[in-house]
């Protein structure tokens, strides 16, 4: 029998159950509302609207959590939910039963709204995932084997499946680990960062395994690769057709909180260029037995995290020669540009231009380099952008491999990205032959 936890909020019975619980409890507070009477409804209707029209405009010129605006799509079921809290506030009854069944319906329109919102970018696939629950797959960096056992690893220009050979106790899946990553060089303030330890690594003698870094959109958290994207799953079933063998996936935090946009920059927003490229290899080489050739390494990510990746791939390729950036903007933003230079660098164009990823495509050349783009085909906003960095790549004498897949700006096309990248991940990083 199915854990309640691991219950679908995508698909399936749940998310049905809950939209129809919020129509029924917009109607029934509609019907509190009006009693018949007309001026009493538009009085609500008013209400709502104002509610609704107010949170956009707060959401998208106040607050402003995304750089770019919000779909008109997710704005309206924002907007139903707002409507349902203010159609509790007119109809606010006056005995105390009625004032449970009227918080109760509130909440189901809210509820409904989160969930419609939910199967939009298909951020939270499980009760689990939304409540955040400790996945069942998950153990300590202490229950690890010790650091140092027998490892075999592959010479420079062999992939590590000819000389890896599955052994006898090798583990059906993967496991997950949560842990913090100092900012020791960086003063980056992170938040605990996830690792996906593939089965080839938790054998007794383990495979030193490449690393793959995987970075999060805005908003977000280290831990959306693994409730939206279900990484840990996609490795597993890389692993079982290549005898345990899989990257081994680090997902640091490159935000610093939910809502915070440090542009992937060291500027006065936080060193977060410095962390991903100098406190985060350290620290997965001091914890790991991995391959220390950073040929072998790659990032990647999605949205802020695939921009993110554009960024490392072209600052840094010492670090990281092969980027996935699935579904990126052209250039890190808070917006526009004037408004991202003065946040940023003080008013300083020269100091964007320095680090902006086009702008130094435009005078170098990456020929050891290699970048795996994606875009979504319903994707308006950043697919176009994504040809401009395809392009951008290509000029500069990058590899490049396009995909252009089925979706929006959604993990519909974000979890696809990784699942049609990896193959070609695992050649770039000496896990399989070309």
């Amino acid at each position: 029998m199915t854990s309640p936890l691991e219950w679908s909020l995508l698909h399936g019975w749940l998310p049905v159950t809950i939209c129809l619980a919020a129509a029924a409890g917009a109607t029934l507070l509609l019907q509190a509302v009006t009693h018949g009477r007309v001026r009493r409804g538009l009085a609500a209707a008013g209400i709502a609207v104002a509610l609704a029209a107010g949170g956009g405009w707060l959401v998208d010129h106040v607050w402003r959590p995304f750089p770019d605006p919000l779909p008109v799509t997710v704005l309206a079921r924002v907007a139903f939910g707002l409507t349902g809290i203010g159609l509790a506030v007119v109809a606010w009854p006056r005995t105390g039963r009625r004032r449970v069944v009227a918080v109760l319906a509130a909440a189901a329109t809210v509820l409904g709204a989160a969930t419609a919102v939910n199967a939009f970018y298909g951020q939270f696939s499980t009760v689990r995932a939304a409540l955040g629950v400790r996945p069942e797959n998950m153990i300590g960096i202490d229950d690890m084997a010790p650091h140092g056992v027998t490892a075999t690893g592959a010479a420079a220009d062999q992939p590590l499946a000819e000389v890896w050979h599955r052994p006898p106790d090798l583990a059906a899946s993967g496991r997950l680990l949560n842990a913090a990553i100092p900012g020791e060089r960086s003063g980056f303030a992170a938040r605990p960062a996830w690792v996906y330890l593939p089965p080839a690594y938790l054998a007794a003698e383990r495979a030193v395994l490449p690393v793959l870094i995987l970075l999060s959109g805005q908003p977000g958290s280290p831990r959306d690769w693994i409730d939206g994207g279900r990484v840990d799953r996609v490795m597993d079933d890389f692993a079982r057709a290549h005898d345990g063998l899989a990257p081994l996936v680090v997902m640091p935090d490159a935000l610093g909180s939910l809502v915070a946009n440090p542009l992937c920059l060291d500027s006065r927003l936080g060193n977060v260029e410095t962390y991903l490229s100098e406190d985060v290899p350290a620290w997965v080489r001091a914890h790991f037995d991995v391959d220390p050739s950073y040929r072998h390494w790659a990032v990647g990510g999605y949205s802020y995290g695939g921009t993110c990746s554009l960024q490392l791939g072209v600052r840094r390729p010492d670090r990281y020669p092969t980027l996935l950036d699935i579904s990126g903007q052209r250039e890190p933003t808070l917006g526009d540009r004037a408004g991202t230079v003065a946040a940023a660098f003080g008013g300083d164009a020269a100091a964007f231009v320095r680090v902006n990823p086009l702008d130094i495509l435009a005078g170098q050349r990456f020929a050891g380099s290699e970048a795996l783009l994606v875009a979504g085909l319903d994707d308006t906003e950043y697919g176009p952008q994504q040809r401009l960095v395809r392009a951008a790549c290509e000029r500069a004498g990058m590899s490049v491999r396009w995909w252009e897949l089925p979706g929006g700006h959604s993990w519909q096309v974000w979890a696809a990205g990784l699942v049609a990248g990896l193959p070609r991940l695992a050649v770039r990083m000496g896990i399989t032959a070309a």
